[in-house]
């Protein structure tokens, strides 16, 4: 009877296991298929999204290019002015300093750390086992009166202040739409150092196929964070090389 009561356990246990296992697949895999689908995204080739982002009352237009072969660049209009920030060519990671309005390359380990995300687009979750990554349900969690998946992702480690870093994230997966509401992650440095980074997404609408969020709030978990309004998102847009280009120091 003990013996039978035993398998009883182990079979409701290992089932049990199986099925939290399944579940995070289901989730990732209903993700990508509500959002245009897995082919749709690996087709994508760049994306070019134009947003406004409020701050102190004022509305600061920015213009975020990223492509498939891993350049990528922010360009931000503030009073007359373009501040480009994280700029990748394909070798070297540079923005301009805001004080000095001076382009600088960014140190190696910034760079290095860079890099690792660049197999990320459009989005960590698309072949993430062939990445090494692995997902973990962790269960459901209320967010703002939403019912969400919270999913664990654990990418590849980071190097910070010269110490390898366990790179974790977790998404919050609308339980009707399986598309996430928001991502939290821990700073590993920096004066919020151990504080909770929050990025919420909302207003999700199709373009060419594809469905995206056109609203975002980023800050600190528990603290007011910036809206991120989209007005435009383009798909396989024509970018010049030159746009990437460190300038040469003057």
């Amino acid at each position: 009877m003990i013996l039978k009561n035993f398998f009883s356990i182990l079979i409701i246990t290992l089932a049990t296991q199986l099925t939290t296992a399944q579940t995070a697949e289901e989730i990732i895999a209903n993700y990508l298929e509500n959002t245009g689908g897995e082919e749709a995204w690996k087709n994508l080739e760049g994306l070019k999204m134009s947003a406004t982002a409020s701050q102190g009352g004022m509305e600061i237009p920015i213009v975020t290019v990223q492509l498939k072969d891993g350049r990528q660049m922010t360009t931000i209009s503030f009073q007359g002015k373009e501040i480009k920030q994280g700029v990748f060519d394909g070798t070297k990671l540079w923005g301009h300093n805001f004080m000095t309005m001076e382009a600088e390359e960014s140190d190696a380990e910034s760079t290095e750390n860079f890099k690792l995300a660049l197999n990320d687009f459009p989005s960590p979750f698309l072949d993430y086992k062939q990445k090494g990554y692995t997902v973990e349900l962790m269960g459901k969690e209320d967010m703002d009166g939403t019912e969400t998946f919270k999913v664990k992702l654990v990418t590849e480690p980071q190097i910070i202040d010269g110490k390898e870093e366990e790179s974790v994230s977790f998404y919050f997966f609308d339980t009707e739409n399986f598309v996430p509401i928001a991502m939290q992650s821990e700073i590993k440095s920096g004066q919020a150092k151990g504080m909770i980074s929050e990025t919420t997404f909302s207003d999700y609408d199709e373009v060419d196929g594809l469905y995206f969020p056109f609203s975002m709030t980023q800050g600190v978990k528990g603290m007011p964070g910036q809206p991120i309004s989209f007005s435009k998102i383009e798909t396989n847009p024509k970018v010049e090389d030159s746009e990437f280009n460190l300038p040469e120091k003057k």
